[in-house]
C-alpha cells in the first residue's frame, strides 16, 4: 500500500505541478494546462479502474476454481450436499 502511494506521489510530481518553466502566461495557456493536467488525471484514473477490474475479476476465478476444488474434494470424501 505504501509502495502504490510512493509511486502516486512520485507521478503527481512529475506530471502535476507547475515548474518554473512551465508557468502559463496567459488565459490561453492557462486553459491548455489545465486541460493537460485532467486529461493526465483522467489517464491514470483510467488506468487504475482497469487495474482494480482486472484485479477483481482475477478474484473471481480464483473464488469459482476454490468453490470447484472443494465441491470435488467433497464428492471424493462422499460427503452429501455436494451439489447445488
Amino acid at each position: 500500500m505504501a509502495e502504490l502511494k510512493s509511486e502516486l506521489d512520485s507521478d503527481a510530481d512529475q506530471h502535476y505541478s507547475l515548474g518554473s518553466n512551465a508557468d502559463p502566461k496567459n488565459m490561453q495557456e492557462l486553459t491548455i494546462y489545465v486541460q493537460s493536467l485532467l486529461q493526465n488525471v483522467q489517464d491514470k484514473f483510467q488506468t487504475m479502474s482497469d487495474q482494480i477490474i482486472s484485479r477483481i475479476d482475477d478474484m473471481g476465478n480464483r473464488i469459482d476454481d476454490l468453490e470447484k476444488s472443494i465441491g470435488d474434494l467433497m464428492q471424493q470424501a462422499g460427503v452429501e450436499g455436494a451439489e447445488k
